[in-house]
């Protein structure tokens, strides 16, 4: 039996994510380290992925640790819905305005959720992905979107 449920199971998702990545990658071209192709980086992570957790797996069965806490339903339901909401209104509302909504909303989620923070890092992180992705970019998304008048 384990000794650290947190561990095994962090392992065995690493090992699915792992092999995942190395089993759609394998149908591409590989290239070299100098010339890489499609398959290279997803293959290379997938077995580094999949190394981390054989190896989190073999010690969960080797050191104790502590148990695994309640299910976070609040915080995976609040990242997802923000998420979700991000994609469907971030092309009307522009992105001044959806991604101060996922980030806030995400937040949320969390039981450290503070206001101060969290309006600074939304506003700080907008401005930071208003400049290099909108202007640096060129991502063709809206600043203030159609529903507002932009």
């Amino acid at each position: 039996m384990t000794r650290n449920a947190r561990d095994f199971w962090t392992g065995l998702l690493y090992i699915f994510f792992g092999s995942s990545a190395i089993l759609i990658a394998r149908d591409y071209g590989m290239g070299t380290a100098i010339k890489m192709g499609p398959a290279y980086f997803p293959t290379i992570l997938g077995g580094l992925l999949l190394v981390i957790g054989v190896m989190s797996v073999i010690r969960s069965f080797i050191v104790a640790g502590i148990p695994i806490g309640a299910f976070g339903f609040k915080g995976l339901a609040l990242v997802t819905i923000s998420v979700v909401a991000f994609g469907f209104v971030v092309r009307g509302l522009g992105l001044v305005i959806a991604l101060p909504l996922l980030i806030i909303v995400s937040a949320y989620g969390s039981t450290r959720f503070r206001w101060r923070p969290t309006l600074l890092m939304a506003a700080g992180l907008t401005i930071f992905c208003v400049l290099v992705f909108l202007k640096g970019l060129g991502i063709p998304l809206p600043i203030i979107g159609p529903w507002l008048g932009g």
